[in-house]
């Protein structure tokens, strides 16, 4: 990689969890993972003493976005963000919660200002935030946030993807309590959510005309109303909207029969009516390659498909194939000239 390409910033997340591992290890095995150039906004101290417990030699040095490409080739550059933290593996630190938040607010910002060419999130602890007085479900909503803040004017819908190498899944509602399902969903909010993800499947991913497929609410998609009406009252109706928008728009689909291989080659991404309905699927089939992707953004982001993993953090015995996907696809979404 030349030093003139611009990096992916990647905030280093729970410092207590297994972001600081998986910066260091990818950053150790950069060349045999063809990862593209990343800086880590987060703690240096930190990041030294993860590396080792890890047991690795490396050279982690301090620098500005600026430069990071360019020191890539030789260590791994980190643009400090926030104190000094100790380096407590496995351990809720409720104190550490500012720096978290610093450093993807920052991340964003080197994105919005030109020296980063996207975001790559380590995972985070949104239970340690919220102690924290942290106001939103989860990463995406505070991307969506910041990009609000930050590209005012701009569209910014967040919506969230989970793609792997053999399924890509959109859940329409997402961090919300399984009762409060079938009043979230409206027709309005399916429309906006599929013409999101399609238009960014195109703008990013390359597909020319992306096909929808979309998950019906209840068993067997409602059995025309005889178990549960929003099938028919609310899903229908988006999907016949869709169609009237020139979408490539199937459905609603029982989702007990959508995810096996032949009903997977009948369309190029589902949109699910909640969390687990689509995300269950997708982590099954690719738990340890597929990627979080947020669409919808004036910006790209991705992260790894898990989460802070306290016990392993510090151990070595972690894969890091979610993370190095993540920076990959980045880098990809990042330049959709390449298409």
């Amino acid at each position: 990689m030349g030093s003139s390409q611009k990096p992916l910033a990647v905030s280093m997340g729970e410092p207590a969890g297994i972001g600081p591992d998986l910066a260091l290890l990818a950053w150790a095995n950069r060349k045999a993972l063809k990862l593209p150039p990343f800086y880590v906004r987060g703690d240096a101290t930190l990041l030294k003493e993860r590396a080792g417990r890890l047991g690795l030699s490396l050279r982690i040095e301090t620098t500005s976005p600026d430069l990071a490409s360019g020191q890539f080739a030789k260590s791994l550059p980190v643009v400090q963000t926030g104190p000094a933290l100790a380096d407590r593996p496995g351990e809720e630190q409720a104190e550490t919660a500012p720096s978290v938040i610093a450093a993807i607010e920052a991340s964003v910002e080197d994105v919005q200002a030109g020296l980063a060419s996207g975001l790559v999130t380590l995972p985070i602890n949104k239970a340690a935030l919220y102690k924290t007085g942290f106001s939103f479900p989860g990463h995406t909503e505070y991307l969506g946030a910041l990009a609000e803040k930050h590209w005012p004017g701009a569209p910014a819908r967040p919506v969230m993807m989970i793609a792997g190498p053999e399924l890509m899944v959109v859940p329409v509602t997402i961090h919300i309590p399984l009762r409060d399902v079938p009043d979230a969903v409206t027709v309005d909010l399916i429309v906006e959510t599929a013409e999101i993800t399609a238009r960014d499947l195109k703008t990013r991913f390359g597909y020319a005309t992306p096909r929808l497929a979309i998950c019906g609410l209840n068993p067997h998609a409602g059995e025309n109303g005889s178990i549960g009406t929003e099938d028919r009252d609310v899903i229908e109706p988006a999907i016949a909207a869709l169609r009237d928008k020139g979408l490539d728009v199937t459905g609603p689909h029982p989702a007990d029969t959508l995810f096996h291989p032949q009903a997977r080659g009948g369309y190029d991404c589902v949109l699910g009516m909640y969390h687990d309905q689509v995300l269950v699927p997708a982590k099954t089939i690719g738990f340890d390659d597929s990627v979080n992707v947020t669409l919808g953004l004036p910006f790209v982001r991705t992260s790894p498909d898990h989460g802070t993993a306290y016990a392993l953090a510090g151990t070595g015995d972690i894969r890091i194939d979610s993370f190095a996907a993540s920076l990959r696809m980045a880098d990809v979404l990042a330049h959709p000239e390449r298409f």
